[in-house]
């Protein structure tokens, strides 16, 4: 239940590089609330100053949102409004904010969105791959091996998947998804979305690969990289019969293993079978 002493928190989409992207409604709502608690004060104020916004900024980041949070609740329940804002597009998303939004709702507080740019939204709509079933995996870890960790758990998801990634690494990362996905899995560059140089380029990994390593301006500037999902959906019967084997196969010849599998399942000796030499060729 909403307290009705209590002002509101509204949360408010900033644009990711076009200033023009600012809605109507959301420079309305940044120059009427009390407060703008923004994730850099000093990188938000050129877009305030581009829209004569004079509204008091407080900082809130990763390290100071704990505390922050507390300060906040308390000035909203005073009856105040306070606007959050991130670096550039929707917070929360890869940005910091959700300790504090929940801190709100938690106070009884109406938490309001306004929304607004976002990278991966745009991305996708623009990457001509599908967009009924999507997932967002955040940024790619720093790390070869924790990447490629990430892409061999995803390797066999049938979404399109999303993930945000450091222009030094783009590379790295595009070179290690080719090797875990395949060459001929389709994915989508979009790079610098909104701003001048903007760039959006849809091909196999193989290709776009190669395309990023020739060119080293695709290397630069904020990137989404988008990956078609495996067009091989597993079922469940195949899940289960995964699962036996995996038990089986420690103790007993493939052939065996595969006839008590079936037997069990109900499905064919030889799926089992040729689903049991596949688990065999990966240990």
């Amino acid at each position: 239940m909403t307290s009705p002493q209590a002002g509101q928190l509204f949360i408010v989409a900033t644009p990711i590089g076009n200033l023009s992207d600012l809605s109507q409604r959301a420079i309305e709502t940044l120059n009427e609330v009390d407060l703008i608690a923004a994730e850099d004060t000093r990188h938000s104020k050129y877009l305030l100053q581009h829209y004569s916004i004079s509204t008091q900024t407080i900082s809130l980041h990763e390290h100071n949102e704990q505390q922050r949070s507390e300060l906040l609740c308390k000035r909203l329940l005073a009856g105040e409004s306070i606007a959050l804002i991130s670096d550039a597009g929707t917070p929360l998303i890869s940005d910091p904010g959700y300790r504090f939004v929940t801190t709100v709702r938690d106070a009884g507080i109406c938490v309001v969105p306004i929304p607004g740019s976002c990278a991966l939204i745009a991305a996708l709509s623009a990457s001509g791959l599908a967009s009924d079933r999507f997932s967002f995996e955040g940024f790619l870890p720093s790390k070869s091996s924790a990447r490629r960790q990430v892409f061999e758990t995803l390797k066999s998801d049938t979404r399109t998947l999303i993930f945000y990634e450091s222009p030094r690494r783009l590379l790295a990362a595009l070179n290690e998804a080719k090797i875990i996905f395949g060459d001929e899995r389709r994915a989508c560059l979009a790079r610098e979305l909104t701003k001048l140089h903007e760039t959006i380029q849809t091909s196999s990994l193989a290709e776009l690969t190669d395309w990023v390593s020739r060119d080293e301006n695709q290397q630069r500037g904020e990137c989404v990289l988008l990956i078609e999902g495996t067009n091989t959906e597993v079922t469940a019967d195949e899940q289960e019969m995964s699962r036996l084997l995996g038990l089986l196969l420690t103790e007993l010849p493939v052939k065996k293993a595969a006839a008590i599998v079936a037997s069990i399942t109900g499905g064919s000796k030889n799926e089992a079978y040729q689903l049991a030499l596949k688990l065999q060729q990966k240990d």
